[in-house]
C-alpha cells in the first residue's frame, strides 16, 4: 500500500516472515529490517522477500533514534535507518538519512561525535584499498586528501530502512581520507566500485533535533564484572568502551572481545595520582565534561636521552563527543580529535588547517605508561607514537602517528586558573600552575632592570636557537620538556 500525506509519500507491505507491517519512507530505500522479527526483507515491486534475519543491536546510549528529523544546510531530514559496524579497533554507528529530495545522507556517529556525509561522485576511479597507504597523500576532484585509516570492517546489525545492505559479517575495506578544509572522504569497497560519500563535522545542537531519544527511557546502568587479576567488582559505564582499569589493583582490562569470556589484563605498578579524581565533572567551553579516563604519557625527541612526562585527561558530553584535557609542563590546554586532516610541509616545519598556519614547535616519539578509567579505544600501557606539535599563538595542532593510522587534533591553550575553577578544585590552585605562569606569577616581585635583563636574555637564546633551526635543513623543533598538546585517538576518522 502506498500512501500521500502533504510531508511525504511512503509504502508498506506485511514482512514475508512475521506478517507485520514494514515500511519504506524513502525512495532510495531498498533493504528494510522488520522491527517485530528482525527479518532482512528487499523490496522488489509491490511485494517484500526475505533474505535472512539480522543480529540485535548493541544500545549506544545514542540520543538519536529512528524518525528524529533536523535540518542540515536548512534542507529537511529524516533518520529512516541504522546500520551497526565493528573493525579491530571498535564499533561505530551510521544512521540513514532521508532528504526532501529523495536523496539519502548519511550521520556517522563515534562516541558522541558526528559527521553528516552526502554521496559523492569521484571523477576518476577510486583506487584499490592497498593502494591507499595510510599517511599518504592524493587527489580526488581537484582536492588533495590524506589517507587517515584504512580498515577491514563488517556489518553486525541494522535497523530500519536502507539504500543499501552489506552482508551480515562479511568484513570488506573502509578507506577514510580527510582534507584540510574539514572534509572527509569516505571509500566504502562493500560494492564495486566502492560506495564515495563526503562529509563535514556537525554537532547535533546545530542540526535542530527532534524527536530525540527520551533520556528517562535509557537505560544508564552500568555492566560489572569480576576483576580477572584481584576479583574486585570491576563496572563498566561507557557502553562502548574498549578498555577499563580495576579501582583496587589498577590493571588495565581488555574489552574488546566483551566481557562474557575470559579477559585479558595488564598489571600496573607503581599508579599514578590524577590530579582532577576519575567522575569529576566540570563546566569547560560553555558545556559540563565528566572525566572517565586518564592516562599518564612519557616522550622522547629522536636522538635524545632526556625524557618528559605529561597527563592526559579524557573528557566526555553526551552532545559533544570526547575530548582531551592536556596537563603538561608548559601549560594546560583542550583538543579534540579534527574531522579534516592538515597539509603538512615536507620538512614538517609547519601545517595548514582550516587556512591557519601552524609552526612546529616539537616532535617527539611518545609512551603511555599509566592509564585509569574507561577509554573508547583499546589503550595500552607501552602504547607508541610519533607526534608533532604545533601552534599559532594560543591555537595548537597535534599530529599522532602510529603503525596503521594518523590522527590530528587541535585545540587551544587554557589558563590553569580556570581549570582549577571549572572542577571546583579553586583550594588547589597553585597544584594546576605549570611554567607558562611563571613569567607572569614572578613578574610583581622583579625590579624592572631585572624583567629587562631577563628579556634581553632570552632575544639572544632565540636568535641562537634561530640560526641552530636554520642550520639544522628546516626538520622542526624537538621536545626536551614540556608535554603533548594532543590527545590519542583510537581511530583516524569517526568510523
Amino acid at each position: 500500500m502506498a500512501s500521500d500525506s502533504p510531508q511525504q509519500r511512503y509504502y508498506r507491505a506485511p514482512c514475508p516472515g512475521c506478517g507485520a507491517p514494514v515500511e519504506f519512507r524513502s525512495a532510495q530505500s531498498t533493504h528494510a529490517v522488520c522491527p517485530y522479527c528482525h527479518s532482512t526483507v528487499v523490496r522488489q515491486g509491490e511485494t517484500l522477500a526475505r533474505t535472512g534475519k539480522m543480529a540485535e543491536l548493541f544500545d549506544d546510549f545514542s540520543p538519536l533514534q529512528l524518525f528524529t528529523s533536523g535540518r542540515i544546510d536548512d534542507k529537511p531530514f529524516t533518520l529512516v535507518g541504522r546500520l551497526q559496524y565493528s573493525y579491530d579497533g571498535g564499533r561505530w554507528t551510521e544512521w540513514i538519512a532521508a532528504l526532501d529530495s529523495d536523496r539519502t545522507g548519511i550521520l556517522s556517529e563515534d562516541n558522541g561525535a558526528f559527521v553528516f556525509a552526502l554521496p559523492f561522485e569521484l571523477q576518476r576511479a577510486a583506487p584499490q584499498p592497498e593502494d591507499l597507504r595510510v599517511g599518504a597523500t592524493t587527489a580526488f576532484n581537484g582536492q588533495n586528501y590524506t589517507v587517515a585509516s584504512n580498515e577491514q570492517v563488517a556489518l553486525i546489525s541494522a535497523q530500519g530502512e536502507l539504500p543499501r545492505l552489506p552482508e551480515l559479517g562479511r568484513r570488506f575495506a573502509t578507506v577514510e581520507l580527510r582534507s584540510d578544509k574539514g572534509q572527509v572522504l569516505s571509500l566504502d569497497y562493500d560494492t564495486n566500485p566502492p560506495g564515495v560519500y563526503l562529509g563535514r563535522a556537525v554537532r547535533l545542537e546545530d542540526l535542530q533535533l527532534t524527536g530525540l531519544r527520551d533520556e528517562s527511557a535509557r537505560e544508564e546502568k552500568g555492566r560489572s564484572f569480576n576483576c580477572p587479576n584481584c576479583g574486585s567488582p570491576v563496572t563498566v559505564n561507557l557502553v562502548d568502551s574498549k578498555s577499563v582499569t580495576c579501582p583496587a589493583c589498577n590493571s588495565i582490562i581488555d574489552l574488546s572481545q566483551g566481557i562474557g569470556g575470559e579477559l585479558r589484563h595488564a598489571i600496573q605498578d607503581e599508579p599514578v595520582q590524577p590530579l582532577i579524581a576519575i567522575g569529576s565533572v566540570g563546566q569547560l567551553q560553555g558545556a559540563d565534561w565528566q572525566v572517565v579516563g586518564f592516562q599518564h604519557r612519557m616522550g622522547v625527541a629522536p636522538g635524545d636521552d632526556e625524557h618528559f612526562g605529561w597527563s592526559e585527561y579524557l573528557l566526555y558530553n553526551k552532545k559533544r563527543g570526547f575530548s582531551f584535557l592536556v596537563d603538561a609542563e608548559d601549560g594546560w590546554s583542550m583538543v579534540k580529535p579534527t574531522t579534516g586532516a592538515p597539509t603538512m610541509a615536507e620538512s614538517g616545519a609547519r601545517a595548514t588547517y582550516l587556512g591557519k598556519v601552524y609552526q612546529q614547535q616539537y616532535a617527539y616519539n611518545a609512551e603511555t605508561s599509566y592509564v585509569a578509567g574507561e577509554f573508547y579505544w583499546q589503550v595500552q600501557r607501552g602504547q607508541k607514537t610519533f607526534n608533532r606539535d604545533f601552534a599559532n599563538g594560543a591555537a595548537l595542532l597535534s599530529m599522532e602517528r602510529s603503525a596503521n593510522e594518523l590522527t590530528w587534533s587541535s585545540g587551544s591553550k587554557i589558563d590553569s586558573a580556570s581549570v582549577a575553577a571549572a572542577f571546583k578544585l579553586g583550594d588547589k590552585k597553585d597544584m594546576f600552575k605549570r611554567n607558562d605562569a611563571l613569567p607572569v606569577s614572578t613578574a610583581s616581585s622583579l625590579g624592572c632592570g631585572t624583567i629587562i635583563l631577563i628579556i634581553v636574555i632570552i632575544l639572544i637564546l632565540l636568535i641562537i636557537l634561530s640560526t641552530c633551526s636554520s642550520s639544522s635543513g628546516g626538520s622542526g623543533g624537538s621536545r626536551s620538556s614540556g608535554g603533548s598538546y594532543g590527545g590519542y585517538s583510537s581511530g583516524g576518522g569517526h568510523k
